[in-house]
Order: structure tokens, then sequence, then C-alpha cells
């Protein structure tokens, strides 16, 4: 097969190919495994970077003034890690509130639900928005754990972009074919000792290990494939994107952070190199008691030059004007481009008083709140998947569930004003029903389940009444004994005159 005719999708991060050309999905050939690895690996560079500006290892410390150097002046570098305070507070913001899922009307998903919880999904949940929010898209892997000889337990994992890859057809729905995870492998010098290149297909788990390098070639490989079956009815490996373009959150703002730090580094470069001014002498020198010229270290504080001026003869501290009131405005005009370009809000900010209610803070995360809505979008198709997965490995074991039309909810972790959203939902009633405005109470996933609740309590707190008065609540209050008397009864009230 000639690999150079396979079409690579070039955008994202997942490979697309033409399914013709793929071959057998659960046994691909190791040309077509090679050329997804190598479209993957050009994309490395690009995330290990956007990794080092989460960490803060970021450009402005591989910065060297060349004057500074030359003339021993201070070279200050300073960092403003904006970019993990973008990806922690959007990660915050989209998962610091789990995830609910309901199940559609007449299903059952409770198996799906407590695997998910013996799994701890809001951790992973977090973990895998960090990713997105970093790199721009993120992979999850579903696998069965051996906790003994008899006992497995299903488990879900984030998996290394770096290191990932899901193959899917170049139709539009995407399909995936199978999914690479590759690890470099080291001896116990740490020198490398190969690859372990493990293929996930709808069917096989397949595991080669290398010699060198990770190419795969029948010489190249250091023993014969493990294949195990898997029961997850599909490629187990999900991915995940965080918009269209599968960029990271504050990856369009990286010039402006670098502008940001450069500015801030300048600003106590200057400040430093003020303190520490070179002296000038114009037209003159020191000279000692027998008039020699005295021995003075001039190489970091004094400058000698020609004589200017009438006098030719004056003395002067070398300084670099400083104008510090239109340096902070364009060290704040940077930084607000930082949070509009990222639609991440400065919470410092002044507008962000304690005492504001919860409407005027929505209004104010207005932005934050149109990138989690883009975020829902693609969170909630892959999490659909993982639900298909798990409830195929389920129904496997004689667990049924049916996950289809579920409902996931993802809600922004923001403060909630609990008093005003009551106050809402008790002037809406009888204008609006329940089952809608219980919905606007935050974290509830089944409004319909809390109108029930309110029945009941309603009918409880009714006998607990009656209870309290002594009525006997197995007679009905249309009784007669309520009624004053027997039917047959006709003096008193009831009598005619």
């Amino acid at each position: 097969m000639d690999i150079s005719m396979i079409n690579g999708h070039k955008r994202g991060s997942d490979i697309a190919i033409d399914r013709e050309l793929a071959g057998d999905i659960n046994n691909p050939s190791y040309d077509v495994i090679n050329y997804a690895i190598n479209q993957q690996r050009k994309r490395t560079e690009r995330y290990k970077m956007l990794e080092h500006y989460y960490e803060g290892n970021q450009d402005i410390f591989n910065r060297a003034l060349q004057l500074s150097s030359k003339l021993g002046r201070s070279d200050e570098k300073v960092m403003t890690n904006h970019a993990k305070y973008i990806t922690d507070m959007v990660t915050g913001f989209t998962t610091g509130n789990p995830i609910s899922i309901a199940a559609a009307d007449g299903k059952d998903i409770k198996a799906i639900l407590d695997a998910q919880d013996e799994m701890d999904i809001d951790s992973h949940n977090t973990e895998l928005e960090k990713d997105l929010s970093v790199f721009g898209c993120a992979y999850e892997l579903l696998y069965v754990k051996k906790i003994s000889d008899v006992e497995t337990q299903l488990s879900i994992e984030k998996i290394d972009p770096r290191g990932c890859i899901l193959v899917t057809d170049d139709t539009l729905d995407k399909n995936p074919l199978f999914g690479i995870y590759y690890v470099e492998k080291k001896d116990l010098s740490g020198n490398p000792n190969g690859y372990l290149i493990t293929i996930y297909t709808q069917k096989w788990i397949i595991q080669y290990r290398t010699k060198t390098g990770y190419e795969l070639s029948e010489t190249n490989l250091a023993g014969n494939p493990n294949a195990i079956q898997h029961y997850f009815g599909d490629v187990p490996l999900i991915s995940y994107r965080n918009n269209e373009e599968r960029q990271g959150d504050f990856e369009q703002a990286l010039s402006l952070i670098n502008a940001y730090n450069e500015l801030q580094s300048d600003r106590i470069t200057d400040k430093k190199n003020f303190v520490d001014a070179l002296l000038v002498l114009y037209g003159f020198t020191f000279e000692d008691e027998d008039g020699e010229p005295a021995h003075i270290d001039k190489s970091q504080t004094i400058i000698e030059a020609p004589g200017k001026g009438e006098d030719g003869a004056s003395v002067e501290w070398l300084t670099k004007s400083f104008d510090e009131a239109q340096m902070q405005t364009l060290v704040k005009s940077v930084k607000d481009d930082i949070h509009q370009t990222t639609y991440v809000p400065n919470m410092n900010d002044e507008n962000f008083a304690g005492n504001i209610s919860g409407e005027a803070m929505k209004y104010k995360l207005f932005a934050l709140l149109q990138l989690l809505a883009t975020k829902q979008r693609y969170l909630t198709r892959g999490i659909r998947r993982r639900l298909q997965l798990i409830q195929n490995f389920l129904e496997l074991k004689g667990q049924q569930a049916d996950a289809s039309g579920a409902t996931i909810q993802i809600s922004p972790n923001i403060p909630v004003n609990l008093t005003d959203v009551v106050n809402n939902i008790k002037n809406a009633d009888g204008i609006i029903p329940r089952a809608f405005t219980f919905a606007w109470l935050p974290n509830v996933s089944d409004p319909e389940e809390l109108v029930n609740q309110m029945k009941q309590q309603k009918a409880d707190d009714v006998k607990d009444s009656q209870d309290a008065l002594g009525f006997d609540t197995t007679k009905n209050i249309d009784d007669d004994e309520f009624k004053g008397g027997d039917t047959g009864d006709t003096s008193g009230t009831n009598k005619q005159p």
C-alpha cells in the first residue's frame, strides 16, 4: 500500500484517513500505524510549548538584553502566569460543580452512574477539562483493571495527548476506527529502550514493543505482539475538543502574555538600573596625590568621556528617562486585552465587589458563560460516547441500563444568591409550572423529582397536623362522625322547620 495516498486530516488532533485504505481496522497494518504516529508527532512541539506556559516556563526567561550584558547592567525577568490563571479559572468554572446526568423518561441508568461513582468521575472530569483548556484537546481511555485473580474493575484514565492518537474515517461523521497510545520505555540507566505501542480497535487491544524508536516493522519488534479482546463494543479511546479549532483557552493570548511579562520586566530592570546608575566623567579623570590616574575599577561604575559644553569638564549620572504613568497605562491596556481575548475576567478588578447580587455577577461573567456554552456542546458529545461504552460493558455483565436520551447538565460554578432564587420560584408559583421553576435551583438535575418530594412533604405535613389535633387519619373527613351524627338523625340543625 502506498501510504502517501492516505488523506490525512490536518486540522485538529485526530487523524482522519480513507476507510478503504485503512484495511482491517481490527488489525491495522504497520504502515497505517506509523503514518498516524508520524502525523501526530508534528504537533507535539505545540503541546510542549502550551504546557510550558501553563507551568510558568515562558519566553521571558529566554530574553537577553545585549546592552545589559555588555555593560554588566541589570536584566530582570519577571513572569506573571496569566496562562495558569486562565486555565485554573476556566476549569473551576466548568467542572467546579459536578456534571449531572439524568436518565430519559422511562429509562434507567443507575448501573452506569454507580460505575462512574466508583471511578471517581468528578475528579476525572476536572483533569479532563484542564487538558482541554491547556492543549485544546483531551483523551480518555476506558479499560478493565485487574483487582485480583477473580475480580476486575471498570476504570477510566486521562491520556496525555502527546502520546495518543484517535484514527477516524474521513467522512463527515468522523467515525472512530482505532486508537493508538505509545510510551517511550527506558532502561535502569535512563537510556531510551524502544517504545510500547498499544492499539485499541473495536474488538481488540494489541500491544507492540519496539527495539528502538517508535517505527513498527518486522525487524524492529522486540518479541511477538500481544492481543487481548475487550468488551466495550467500540473503540474505548474517546477524543474531546475544546472548540472547533481545538485551541487552548490562552493560546490566542500568548503574544499578549509575552508583552505583559516584557513590560513588567522592563519596569523592574529600569528601576534597578536607576539605583545602579553609571557616573560619567566628561573631559577629565581621577588622579592620585602624585598626579597619576587613580586606580579605580571603572568597569561597572564610571565611564570617562570627552568634554562637552563650554567648560568641557562635568560629571553626570547616566540614567534612562522613565515615565511611570505612561508605562502603567500600557500595562493595564495589555492586561485588559488578555482578559478580553480569553473571555476570563480579572476577578481582582474593582467591578467584582463582594456585595453584588448573583444576577449582577452573571452579567459580569457573560463572556465566560458564552465560552462555557461552546465547551458544553463538545463535552456533552464526548460524555455521551462514554456512557454508551460503559453501557455496552455493563450489559455483557448482565447489568441493564439505557443511557440513550440522557440529560447531561454542566452548571457553571459561580456564586448564587439562594434567597433571590427561592423568592423568584415563589413569585412564579401558579404562573410557571414547578417542574420548570425548580430547575432554577443550583445543582438540580431532576426537577420532577423535587415536585414529587414537595407533594409528599405536604401530605406528611397534613398528616402531622391531624395527628396533633387528635383526628383519626384513617377516616375520611366526609364520614358521618365529622358531620355531627348518624345519617338517620334528623334532629338538631339538620331538621327542617
